[in-house]
């Protein structure tokens, strides 16, 4: 899977602490639920757990989800 995602309209990075349990479904229904987003639109969310060393990153490409999860070695997230 390769795409340009310079040209995604909006990224959105949620604040507060979520339960990165949740895969592709629990997240996408959490967005329009809790911060009233369209998990449908041109936007890459970037959504922080508990712990403010990793995050997952979710997208909708046209064809179905994208969900990329990145935890840091070194360093948090502010």
């Amino acid at each position: 899977m390769k795409h340009d995602y310079t040209n995604v309209k909006n990224i959105y990075i949620t604040c507060g602490k979520t339960d990165l349990r949740k895969g592709i479904d629990g997240l996408a229904t959490l967005l329009p639920d809790s911060f009233e987003l369209d998990p449908y639109g041109d936007s890459i969310f970037l959504i922080s757990g508990w712990s403010k060393d990793r995050y997952k990153c979710l997208y909708f490409d046209g064809d179905g989800f994208a969900m990329l999860y990145k935890r840091l070695d070194k360093g948090k997230l502010q």
